[in-house]
């Protein structure tokens, strides 16, 4: 099961992150920018040019869990492993949900302005780029945004390392098929071959791609579920991509994704096994400066 999670995972390692041990949340701090000055003969330095501080506690959501029942005539029976199909499944589930949080989080980040708004301040805030109506597909549109996104990442002195960007499958293929071959990553092979097998696409403007379907990809309204102590919903109504350095988002983790199977007294009673996955953790948004949102609509 955790190798299928780990291996359906698209967001992890790509924003903060944080264990969690006995406690129920985490502070992330944001510092701003600090000033230089020249110095004077004879005046003392008293180090009173400190950076304005501000704080963001991020939440441990409810245990998210996955589950099945096994049925011990059905396994006996099977021409194949249905133990480790359901675990790959539940694995699978949890990736997905784990994804779907922090992409949500980082899309609402880039709507926020940023926390600290104290001289030299106040700090830049998040940032969307409006590709036009129905360009959510046009492969040319996505370029140009990427460099874009870059110029707006390198304006606000953001890291040049760890710049993320993820779009949907249908984007990410369009890109390969439609746009000039100049973007494609020569160590792929030739051109012919990255475009027969759809790979070759690794970084446009020194932001990596990815691609998922667990974006809120022109979903509409998302609206909050019981058990999520973090704010994940919004309207959704226009999104089409993300493009982020690491500091967007931030995740709590208490407990790492887990599975486990009942014991002898369920099998008896029931006549099988129970299958559990699950995962305890939070997202919250944190420096708004690195999150960009792509929006497939006209500029307001």
């Amino acid at each position: 099961m955790f190798a299928a999670y780990q291996s359906a995972t698209i967001a992890k390692g790509t924003v903060m992150s944080r264990a969690l041990k006995g406690a129920r949340s985490q502070q992330f701090i944001f510092t701003g920018r600090m000033t230089s000055e020249y110095h004077t003969p004879g005046t003392p330095i008293l180090g009173s040019g400190d950076p304005p501080v501000a704080e963001k506690t991020i939440v441990c959501d409810d245990l998210l869990t996955s589950h099945a029942f096994l049925y011990s005539l059905d396994e006996t029976l099977a021409h194949y492993s249905l133990r480790s199909e359901i675990a790959k499944k539940i694995g699978h589930a949890l990736a997905e949900a784990y994804d779907k949080k922090i992409f949500r989080t980082i899309a609402l980040a880039a709507r926020e302005a940023h926390p600290i708004t104290a001289a030299p301040g106040p700090e830049p805030g998040g940032s969307r780029i409006f590709l036009g109506a129905g360009n959510q597909f046009n492969a040319q549109s996505i370029v140009d945004a990427f460099f874009e996104a870059a110029a707006i990442l390198d304006e606000k002195n953001l890291p040049k390392m760890d710049r993320w960007a993820v779009l949907s499958p249908r984007q990410y293929y369009a890109l390969v098929s439609q746009v000039d071959t100049n973007i494609l990553n020569r160590d792929f092979g030739n051109t012919s071959g990255s475009l027969q097998t759809g790979e070759g696409l690794y970084q446009i403007a020194g932001i990596k791609l990815k691609m998922s379907n667990n974006l809120p990809f022109m979903a509409g309204v998302v609206n909050a579920v019981p058990g999520e102590n973090n704010n994940y919903a919004g309207d959704f109504t226009g999104h089409a991509g993300l493009i982020y350095g690491k500091e967007a988002a931030g995740v709590v983790e208490a407990m790492a994704p887990k599975v486990q199977t009942s014991g002898n007294d369920i099998r008896t009673m029931y006549m099988g096994d129970l299958i559990v996955g699950s995962l305890a953790m939070g997202c919250g948004t944190l420096n708004p400066a690195a999150a960009i949102e792509l929006v497939a609509t006209a500029a307001p």
